[in-house]
This record gives structure tokens, sequence and C-alpha cells, in this order.
């Protein structure tokens, strides 16, 4: 099983790619007890905002290179009744984060391009999920750290070994051969050597 949700929504302008809208999230919300976590790929977020959250999102997160007044969008999310999220591209510098992390329940570092699924994990990465979990402990902060991309059973225990909390799976678990339980069985069973140390 897993712990919630994650909704991919994108716009063909801040990504190349078009997916759901609110109307999906609606549909989605009566038939699971599960968070839905809303990652929002789009220009103007803050004008969705209000739509999502009524639509059934628990979670909204938003990227820092789509917010010019990113701590005002954030309140807004906080106001709809859902926890606030900000997520950053991989060659978006960690200090684009810095004035903002006391202020967010989530941070979602991406660990591919955003835009497609089944990309390749980039492995430059894995010091930034480190140096982003180093920010967070300096601070005493418990925002949950978010790694989203290319995660599958070969790179999940390095991603929670460098400080992540929660994985993002896409393709890894709905494009497996072997079926969705036993993808989650494996991506799961890789887990257990990280948790066990």
């Amino acid at each position: 099983g897993v712990d919630y949700i994650h909704i991919d929504v994108m716009d063909g302008h801040f990504v190349p790619n078009i997916t759901v809208g609110p109307l999906v999230v609606r549909a989605v919300r009566p038939v699971t007890r599960l968070p839905l976590s809303v990652h929002l790929m789009i220009e103007s977020p803050e004008r969705y905002l209000a739509t999502f959250a009524e639509a059934g999102a628990d979670a909204l997160t938003v990227h820092v290179e789509t917010c010019p007044h990113l701590h005002r969008t954030v309140q807004q999310i906080k106001e709809l009744g859902a926890k606030a999220g900000v997520s950053i591209n991989p060659a978006t510098p960690l200090a684009s984060l810095e004035e903002i992390l006391e202020y967010v329940d989530l941070i979602l570092l991406m660990t591919v391009n955003p835009g497609f699924g089944g990309q390749k994990f980039i492995e430059s990465s894995l010091p930034r999920i480190r140096r982003l979990r180093e920010m967070l402990t300096a601070r005493g902060l418990r925002a949950e750290l978010e790694v989203d991309g290319g995660i599958n059973a070969e790179t999940a225990p390095r991603v929670v070994a460098a400080g992540a909390d929660v994985l993002i799976a896409g393709e890894a678990i709905f494009g497996a051969r072997e079926g969705i339980a036993e993808a989650m069985r494996r991506i799961r069973e890789s887990l257990q050597i990280v948790t066990e140390e």
C-alpha cells in the first residue's frame, strides 16, 4: 500500500505536458481516505489554489520557480486548510528556499526535470538532498522532505539514506511489468536495509 496519493498537475507552459485538473481530484476524493497531495507544476498557481482545495486536496505544492510572492502563496494555501508545500527543480539553487523553509509543511525536491514520467534519476541530486536535510535540521524544522523523480528499488534506499522522508514513485510502480503490488513490495523491501541501520 501507499501512504497517500500524489497527483501531478501540469499546464503545458511551466512544463511541456498537460495532465489532470481539479475535476480529477474531485473524482478521486470520494473513493479514498488517503490524503491527496497535489503537485502544481503550473504557472500562476495562486489562481487555482482554492479550486484544488475545494476539490479535496489535502496538500498543495507549488514551485519556487513559478511564485514571485511565495510567502503570500504559502499563506493562501494554509488559509484554505491544506498543507503547504514548495517544490524545487534540479538546477534551482537550494538558497531559493532559505526564507520560506520555516513556513512550509513539506519541501518537494525534484530529482528529474519535471514534466515527463520515466526519466532517469539525476545523480547530483543526492548531495542536494543531504544539504536540504542539513538546512532543515540546523533550523529545527519538521517539514517533510519529499523526493520525486526516478524513484525505484535501486534509487529509493540511497535517497532515504541521504535524508528523504517521503518518496514519490510513478513509472516504477505504474509502469512495472510485474504489477503495482509487486513493484510496491520491491521498493519497500529495498528500504529495509536503510531502516535497519
